[in-house]
């Protein structure tokens, strides 16, 4: 657990330098009459994270944090086995969006996830596997206009574009 915490802390320091020099390609000061440039708001949010990690590393050194004392394993065999299953199921459902698109894939990873990961009930995991695709489609789809993979499905979505577009 003692490494675990310190080489992920130097993982996100390495990326926050890299989301730093990347957002610093916009402008990352005030823009008169404009407000903050584009890459302001990553910079600073970089900025802190860096400075957060910094900490980390520090508390690991000194041992000042529960975790920089442990000496427990990071992932036992347990939870490996529930990390594999997890990082799976979300590389099923990323594959899958060439084939049966976003609104396919989200609600077969979330039935799934919560039904057979999370022993969610049936009338939990149906709602949020309908909801969660109908409410993406109408922040993505109408909302703001930015049109999602849909794969093979795509004519079944000409109905809702003609009554909403």
């Amino acid at each position: 657990m003692r490494v675990a915490e310190l080489v992920m802390a130097l993982a996100m320091a390495v990326f926050s330098l890299y989301l730093m020099w990347k957002s610093a390609e916009l402008p990352i000061g005030w823009i008169p009459e404009e407000g903050p440039g584009g890459g302001a708001f990553p910079f600073w949010l970089s900025v802190g994270m860096l400075v957060c990690c910094v900490v980390i590393v520090i508390r690991w050194f000194r041992r000042t944090s529960p975790l920089s004392r442990s000496t427990e394993p990071y992932m036992d065999a347990r939870t490996v086995r529930i990390f594999a299953l997890a990082a799976g199921s979300l590389f099923v459902m990323v594959a899958s969006i060439h084939l049966i698109g976003v609104y396919g894939a989200i609600p077969l990873f979330l039935i799934f996830y919560m039904r057979y990961m999370g022993s969610h009930p049936w009338r939990l995991t149906g709602v949020l596997a309908v909801a969660m695709p109908v409410v993406t489609f109408f922040f993505f789809e109408i909302a703001l206009k930015i049109s999602l993979p849909k794969g093979k499905t795509e004519p079944l979505f000409y109905p809702l574009y003609d009554m909403f577009l």
